[in-house]
């Protein structure tokens, strides 16, 4: 009986140090992306395969401190997370990534924005509820006029057009195998070769893919206007 009780206890003392280890991994490879990375607060849901239809004439808008934690969300930010308000405020923004998505997109898309500049990107995101959501993201960064230093950055979404999500998911897909064998530096020379074949640079792709020009850049700009950014 003592000993069944001590292989009970071995086995579940196993399984504590595997989901640990698990968290710890998860937290070491999105300090890879995000060097001022923290984890999400509270329990992020298991991914279920059913897409949360988006409202092309609607915009989602969320607001991060420098190190991407949520300060605010628009209302449809909110209703399409599926969180109440007070549960994303305080969070980091990667509560919302869905595993589906190539670590070096994030990668690429910090590099990019830690430093000022836009980046135009295409992200498969997760809800409360599971479910997922594809959106075109363009971003703006607020840097003190007097400092210097970055004081917030604010994403811009709307709903990828469903042409686009069939030419980007084989890519991604293919990236994320490469990631679980190479690491996210393969990817990244992966990516980089791929962009190369095709004569262009991720935005420029991601653009010509979403056919982002016309009117989807005047909305994007007129998101930024709104919000006081030029």
């Amino acid at each position: 009986m003592a000993k069944e009780e001590n292989n009970k206890g071995t086995s579940m003392l196993a399984t504590l140090k595997q989901e640990l280890s698990k968290e710890k991994q998860e937290e070491v490879v999105a300090t890879e992306i995000n060097p001022t990375f923290s984890q999400p607060k509270i329990q992020k849901p298991e991914p279920i395969d059913k897409e949360i239809e988006l409202d092309p004439k609607r915009y989602i808008v969320s607001k991060t401190d420098p190190k991407g934690i949520i300060e605010y969300g628009n209302e449809y930010f909110v209703e399409i997370s599926g969180y109440q308000e007070h549960e994303l405020i305080g969070q980091p923004h990667n509560i919302i990534r869905h595993p589906d998505m190539p670590k070096i997109i994030f990668r690429l898309m910090w590099e990019r924005i830690s430093e000022g500049e836009n980046i135009v990107a295409m992200v498969k995101n997760l809800s409360k509820s599971g479910r997922y959501y594809w959106v075109i993201t363009d971003f703006d960064t607020k840097i003190n006029k007097f400092t210097g230093e970055i004081e917030s950055y604010y994403a811009y979404r709307k709903a990828a057009p469903k042409h686009a999500i069939k030419k980007i998911e084989p890519l991604y897909q293919k990236l994320l195998k490469i990631e679980k064998e190479s690491g996210i530096e393969g990817a990244r020379k992966y990516l980089v070769g791929y962009l190369e074949t095709q004569n262009k640079t991720y935005d420029q792709f991601i653009e010509e893919i979403t056919e982002v020009k016309g009117l989807a850049k005047f909305w994007f700009r007129a998101m930024k206007k709104l919000f006081g950014h030029k």
